[in-house]
């Protein structure tokens, strides 16, 4: 998987306590795409899947329901479980119904919810199980697969400094994107395909999701490393010389920042996969290769037919997302056989099976069976 930023070039970046905005700057917009926000007011929301209907109960929940003589959908206030609905119908509040997570909303027009088409591509990894019923695995596991799957993320907004940082922070002319790092670690990439797409936008990056290594970097408040880069007054005679030396430096960083800084955010052996195509645009999603111990991103792109990226928004894997992700793309590479899966990593089946509990899968396994692994261990 390759993708490359071009026509788009790394400005000086502005520091604030651990958090540190490199500036993303085109010469000419892309062309006959723009983006801009829609914020939905109703709290509430439900997805419509299409042709399944599914009965609940939780209680003093919201129950959404469709009433004969109000199209709309509705949540009512409290809970009801009724065999018969004979009484008059509690306080309700309309919510709004979601289709689908990318949707066409007109012939030229396409809504999608930042950020959620990469991390579902993210939980729906393997997300079937394995597909023979080998012993060690629970009933459950084969026939419901990793159901339910969750992870855990943090809001921009309690990411501590990135909130006053886009608050002060300057807006260069021509910004179209923007380089997030909390002390010196990639957090997040945002890049639209106009200015004034991004001057609308930019206030949004504090309602973004952040991983729980941003998070703790913010919360422990280290500051970012001193990058700036001196001009040695040695052969500086004139302005022009100046000019030169400083135009120079500038070379250097956007070298150094695009290579080092931000080379891991496209891994060349990930995954990408096409959501949605749009008069000459495609909308993708994108999976690292889970390398440990490296720099993991997910993310969701638009492109254009000369493959440039129009669009960027990038979520940084936590060192415990990219180990469970390890383990899933392991299982499936042998076909969920732990034998098979424990000889490749280098370890017996007892080792795995307990590596699978530390990482949060340990129900995938029968319990006797993990039982035995664990007295297996505790004797050797």
């Amino acid at each position: 998987m390759t993708f490359a930023l071009d026509g788009l070039e790394t400005g000086p970046a502005q520091v604030w306590s651990s958090v540190r905005l490199v500036p993303l700057i085109r010469d000419e917009p892309v062309p006959h795409l723009r983006l801009h926000r829609k914020a939905y007011q109703e709290p509430v929301s439900v997805v419509d899947v299409g042709g399944a209907v599914y009965v609940s109960f939780v209680p003093h929940a919201f129950v959404a329901s469709w009433s004969d003589g109000d199209p709309r959908p509705a949540a009512s206030y409290g809970t009801r479980l009724l065999e018969r609905d004979t009484g008059d119908a509690p306080p309700r509040m309309p919510v709004r119904v979601t289709r689908r997570m990318a949707r066409r909303a007109g012939k030229d027009r396409l809504r999608f919810l930042p950020l959620h088409l990469a991390v579902e591509g993210y939980l729906a990894l393997h997300f079937g199980g394995p597909e023979t019923a080998w012993e060690e695995w629970a009933r459950k596991t084969v026939a419901h697969g990793l159901s339910p799957r969750c992870e855990e993320t943090y809001l921009g907004l309690q990411v501590r400094g990135l909130e006053d940082a886009l608050r002060i922070f300057e807006i260069h002319p021509g910004q179209c994107g923007v380089m997030v790092y909390v002390a010196d670690a990639l957090a997040s990439a945002f890049v639209v395909p106009h200015p004034d797409d991004y001057r609308a936008l930019h206030p949004t990056l504090v309602e973004d999701l952040f991983g729980e290594l941003i998070y703790m970097y913010g919360l422990l408040g280290a500051p970012a490393a001193d990058l700036s880069a001196r001009i040695d007054g040695t052969g500086i005679g004139s302005l022009d010389d100046l000019r030169a030396a400083a135009e120079l430096r500038q070379e250097e960083w956007a070298s150094f920042h695009d290579g080092v800084m931000a080379g891991r955010l496209f891994d060349a052996d990930g995954s990408r996969q096409v959501v949605q195509h749009l008069r000459g645009f495609e909308l993708s999603r994108f999976l690292p290769s889970f390398a440990l111990r490296e720099e993991n991103h997910i993310g969701e792109t638009i492109t254009d037919e000369a493959g440039r990226v129009a669009y960027l928004k990038s979520f940084r894997l936590s060192d415990a997302q990219v180990r469970r992700g390890y383990l899933l793309k392991k299982l499936a590479e042998h076909d969920w056989r732990l034998s098979a899966t424990a000889a490749a990593l280098g370890a017996d089946k007892a080792a795995l099976a307990l590596r699978l509990e530390r990482a949060g899968f340990g129900y995938l396994l029968r319990q006797d069976v993990l039982d035995h692994y664990r007295a297996q261990r505790r004797t050797t």
